[in-house]
């Protein structure tokens, strides 16, 4: 049973000091919960009530530390630190562990491949004291002239900046090399198509793209309709819903029937259906953890109307996209295979899920939809996001930028 004093710190800051018992000659479990500013003392003991239950059923599950257990590991940690010789020790043993805790299933993945194929081959037996900012500049240059897309190289860049801070943080290393290793910079010779190869996570909004290309035009997305009316009928459905909503490529083969209504117009996003080699395939919560409805055209529906009712016919399944002959999803990477295939046979450049997303959005943005509006239909967690996004601009969007600056001189 927890027990609770009401107490201040020297500037007046009440707080709750929270004690769990241990048992007879054993040390307790605490912790302190400040009092939140402006908050009624009715309120306050309402919220204090939910505090000291979660914190009760923490010790009770042996997720919490005496004062005593956290001294004694800290120094544990401390003298397996002192342990740690390589970048390969350092990076496996303490960065990807402690990253595993904060980090989705998919994003781990990709960074233990970045590790396992590109760091530890290049630095991973150097030790960590030893490994000068020359050494890691010499290393980023020799991987972006073997033609990896900008995107490929600032991820790279970015692990090691989180490899080497933390080392820094931790008292591993005395001073951080990357305080005085340059960011990687776009080179003329990196094209648009390498933005997807299998080194980038394929569900990661974050991509760092500098180019004019990031999206379709108008008219290319016509062509592209056009050319899927060749394709089979589930593909077309699947494209055209991509292309309708926006949505990522997981959030589209794990949609389940349940989720749309095609009276109404609407889909409900709820998963993201992923994959990884360690993990298998695997449904998490829609990005962000928030469920969204996005509406859907006239086009859209027809396509999947025809869809569902040829599926029914050969396997009934409560997913929209599902495999060959199978009441189970779609493999979350047959959309990117199919794609590749697809844009080769009708010389659609770069044609690929996630272009298809920023595509609908950029259109949206550059005919004039808001971005609070245009950020809640693609699920992202801030309009800013949407914003840094979508902040480049290709011909079309310059060519209106030059019609709105004539036509306000001459007054029209």
């Amino acid at each position: 049973m927890a027990s609770t004093t009401l107490t201040k710190t020297k500037d007046g800051k009440r707080y709750w000091r929270i004690r769990v018992s241990r048992g007879k000659g054993k040390g307790t479990y605490t912790m302190n919960w400040y009092w939140p500013d402006g908050m009624t003392e009715k309120k306050a003991k309402s919220e204090l009530n939910k505090v000291v239950a979660k914190f009760e059923l923490e010790c009770a599950e042996g997720n919490v530390l005496t004062q005593k257990e956290k001294r004694e590991k800290a120094a544990t940690e401390k003298a397996e630190l002192s342990k740690i010789k390589t970048l390969t020790q350092y990076a496996t043993q303490v960065f990807m562990p402690t990253k595993e805790l904060s980090l989705a299933e998919n994003t781990r993945d990709s960074y233990q491949r970045f590790i396992d194929t590109h760091i530890i081959p290049a630095l991973g037996n150097h030790l960590i004291i030893d490994i000068k900012p020359a050494m890691i500049q010499s290393f980023l240059l020799a991987f972006q002239k073997k033609g990896y897309a900008h995107a490929t190289c600032i991820k790279l860049y970015n692990i090691l900046n989180g490899i080497f801070t933390m080392a820094f943080m931790d008292e591993t290393l005395e001073t951080n090399p990357m305080a005085r290793v340059t960011r990687p910079s776009m080179s003329k010779e990196q094209e648009y198509e390498k933005e997807y190869d299998d080194d980038v996570d394929d569900n990661d909004d974050d991509i760092d793209v500098d180019d004019d290309e990031k999206a379709y035009t108008v008219d290319e997305v016509r062509y592209i309709i056009e050319c899927i009316k060749k394709a089979p009928v589930k593909w077309r459905a699947l494209i055209y819903l991509t292309i309708d909503t926006g949505a990522r490529r997981g959030e589209i083969v794990g949609l389940m029937w349940k989720n749309i209504n095609l009276d109404s117009g609407t889909i409900i996003i709820r998963h993201n259906y992923q994959y990884t080699k360690k993990k298998g395939t695997y449904f998490t919560s829609s990005k962000n953890t928030k469920k969204r409805k996005v509406d859907i055209g006239e086009e859209t529906i027809k396509i999947l109307k025809e869809w569902k009712q040829v599926q029914s016919s050969n396997c009934a399944s409560p997913y929209v996209f599902s495999q060959e002959d199978s009441a189970e999803p779609m493999f979350p990477q047959s959309p990117t295979r199919y794609f590749k295939r697809f844009g080769k046979r009708f010389n659609i450049k770069d044609f690929h899920p996630h272009k298809l997303r920023h595509t609908n959005a950029s259109i949206a943005l550059l005919h004039g939809a808001d971005v609070v509006s245009v950020s809640k239909r693609l699920g992202h967690s801030d309009p800013a996001v949407t914003l840094k996004m979508y902040s480049h601009s290709n011909e079309e969007s310059k060519r209106k930028a030059g019609d709105i600056a004539r036509n306000a001189i001459k007054g029209v």
